[in-house]
């Protein structure tokens, strides 16, 4: 299976419970209804690219700790407006400037195992923009989101 991560829009009120009760989270998180960005195994290939390209957001780190494996990451909706702002502004194809396989490689990008090739830039591509749209519609409802990560 290995390490995947999505991001899932709440409301603000959600995620002030969720910070309240994880396990209600974790539950509320199963609701196929919510809107989603499953990024599967790219992010780290484009959290890789972001850092490149100098852009602020950090789809792993950022936000608020939830539970206490840190699996669950609580992105208030001011965060989530900053993040849709800096996203938006960065079009993948100044990302794409900075894709070189052999570096990613190298520095062991996740998945580790996988060694990177020229034609990986179009599953990050995909990605990326799920995550740009994901961030602007979340921004522009005035909602918040919570980062899910398992492995």
């Amino acid at each position: 299976m290995g390490m995947t991560l999505s991001f899932t829009r709440v409301t603000p009120a959600e995620l002030d419970r969720a910070f309240e009760d994880p396990e209600w989270a974790r539950e509320h998180l199963d609701d196929e209804e919510l809107p989603y960005c499953f990024l599967e195994k790219s992010w780290a290939g484009i959290q890789f690219l972001l850092d490149a390209a100098e852009v602020r957001v950090d789809v792993y780190e950022d936000g608020d700790a939830i539970d206490e494996e840190c699996t669950l990451f609580g992105w208030s909706d001011s965060m989530v407006a900053e993040a849709a702002k800096a996203l938006s502004a960065t079009p993948f194809e100044v990302l794409a400037g900075y894709y070189d396989p052999r570096k990613l490689s190298e520095k062991d990008v996740y998945p580790m195992k996988h060694l990177w090739d020229a034609d990986d830039i179009d599953y990050l591509r995909y990605n990326y923009q799920d995550l740009v749209a994901f961030f602007e519609e979340t921004a522009a409802s005035g909602n918040a989101a919570i980062r899910h990560f398992s492995f």
